[in-house]
């Protein structure tokens, strides 16, 4: 086969100055910046420099030994991000280490910013949090809420570099921080290793419009570097697509990087789409390889079906069916956990090869 070529075409996005400097300086409106003006010159100028340069990744180093190349140069966010992931991973390995269970909020709503109030995705997180501590675990919260209320929360969007080729993807993601483009402060170089070290994951979300939320879809689109991702970004020299290419047509394994975790979901909606969501979870999360601790991890249900939202938490109140039914996906959970590390839980599918990995 000829070599794949590379298809471009789409219109130009580069900026001209006059452009960018109106949009950098809209960040400084407060009043309070006025008598900066000075001091803000100089800084767009600088920022000017670096976008029309496009240093991506201002600091960097050789990759050094273990790499394809050891002498390419690599960012070090890439690099730091990288060895968290390895420490999390030695973590999750060590069988004298206790089990750890990663409890996500992937509501976006929250006290602290416009509704005013908590969500009732939050409610259920603290349902489930005392059940996995009564089991021994330590649990690590991921409150995806924190994208909306708190300053320098980001989850950048995915580049969908894996469908130019798999290998031009990197474990972990590498298409960010763009410093040239002011993309910086992306969340998920933290919650990398906060999957990587869990022993089970537990998703609680509400329904949005039949789907996810908008920031727990950033996250699950920014996590598809788990699921086949290229640790050596020395391999490709960085996102060399002529390069990744070939490597995928060589034969790419596609690495399984969170395959075995067990995971449980909790679903909720008022009206409509539970079920639908549920399911997409669940099939997105074996995708990549995670297992189901069974049907009753994975609960859906509705709360204050077809009532007022303004009387929705009473609703929850009032509704201890469900509330039962979020400490039993809790406790399924943890107990698929314990018997998968005490070796009396075997994945059925253990030492199966998948035909088409892809």
């Amino acid at each position: 086969m000829a070599a794949p070529d590379i298809r471009k075409g789409m219109p130009p996005v580069q900026l001209p100055r006059e452009e960018f400097e109106k949009r950098y300086r809209g960040r400084f409106v407060d009043p309070a910046f006025q008598p900066l003006a000075r001091e803000l010159d100089a800084i767009v100028a600088a920022a000017w420099d670096a976008y029309s340069h496009s240093r991506k990744a201002p600091l960097t180093r050789k990759a050094g030994p273990g790499f394809a190349d050891p002498d390419c140069e690599i960012s070090v966010d890439w690099l730091a991000a990288r060895e968290a992931i390895l420490e999390a991973q030695r973590r999750h390995d060590d069988v004298a280490a206790q089990p750890r269970i990663l409890l996500i909020n992937g509501s976006a709503r929250s006290e602290h910013t416009c509704p005013g109030e908590m969500s009732k995705t939050w409610r259920l997180v603290k349902l489930a949090e005392p059940v996995f501590a009564e089991l021994g675990f330590a649990v690590d919260i991921l409150d995806l809420s924190r994208l909306a209320s708190e300053f320098g929360r980001q989850i950048h969007p995915c580049k969908s570099c894996l469908a130019t080729a798999m290998p031009l993807c990197h474990w972990p993601c590498s298409c960010y921080p763009n410093y040239s483009l002011g993309q910086t402060d992306d969340w998920m170089n933290e919650i990398y290793p906060l999957w990587v070290g869990a022993h089970g994951i537990l998703i609680v979300a509400p329904v949005n419009w039949y789907h996810a939320p908008t920031a727990l879809k950033a996250m699950m689109d920014r996590l598809v570097c788990a699921d086949g991702g290229n640790p050596d970004p020395t391999s490709t020299h960085g996102k060399h697509a002529d390069q990744a290419k070939a490597l995928e047509l060589k034969g790419w394994p596609y690495p399984r990087h969170l395959a075995g975790r067990y995971f449980g979901l909790v679903v909720h909606g008022d009206s409509a789409g539970a079920e639908m969501l549920r399911r997409s979870l669940s099939d997105w999360l074996t995708d990549m390889s995670l297992i189901s601790a069974g049907r009753t991890s994975e609960a859906e249900g509705y709360v204050g079906y077809m009532e007022p939202y303004a009387t929705s938490h009473q609703a929850l109140d009032e509704d201890h069916d469900f509330q039962d039914e979020v400490r039993n996906a809790a406790r399924a959970l943890g107990n698929a956990v314990k018997l998968a590390r005490a070796g009396k839980l075997q994945n059925p599918a253990e030492g199966l090869v998948n035909p088409n990995p892809k």
